[in-house]
């Protein structure tokens, strides 16, 4: 007799689904249970690590590419150093982050996410998708008045 491996999957639920459930949830324990799977469990250093290591490019070059010193940039991987919402947004560009790697991230440290209806979050946004370097970035931010990212 063949047994049956029963696999249970996860369904994706949006923030306004979590949201909605949590508002309606009688008590917390009950949606904390039902939740469990989608809570996210990875630090913003783990989240930022992982995103290094796809990318292999050497900590001196990131810290060049993110306007860093590199003392800066091994402090933030090690955990000694937790970066402000710039300089998170710079280590992303140096390290060429997709759009979505980039807000996922900033999600994670409680930051506020990139705003393309703010003129520099647009700014930001625009070259991240073009992989712009960061010192045009800083120059167009600077051109159009706004605080460049360092």
């Amino acid at each position: 007799m063949k047994s049956k491996v029963e696999v249970k999957t996860v369904k994706e639920k949006t923030t306004d689904d979590l949201k909605r459930e949590l508002m309606n949830a009688a008590d917390i324990d009950t949606y904390i249970k039902e939740n469990q799977a989608l809570f996210v469990d990875k630090t913003v250093i783990e989240l930022l690590g992982e995103l290094y290591q796809r990318k292999s490019v050497p900590k001196a070059a990131l810290a060049k590419q993110a306007g860093m010193s590199e003392v800066y940039v091994h402090q933030v991987f090690s955990g000694r150093r937790t970066p402000s919402r710039d300089r998170l947004l710079c280590l992303c560009i140096g390290l060429e982050a997709t759009l979505e790697e980039t807000q996922r991230l900033l999600k994670q440290a409680i930051y506020a996410q990139l705003y393309p209806a703010n003129k520099r979050d647009a700014i930001i946004i625009h070259g991240i998708i073009h992989r712009t370097s960061l010192s045009q970035i800083n120059d167009k931010l600077f051109t159009e008045g706004e605080k460049t990212l360092f």
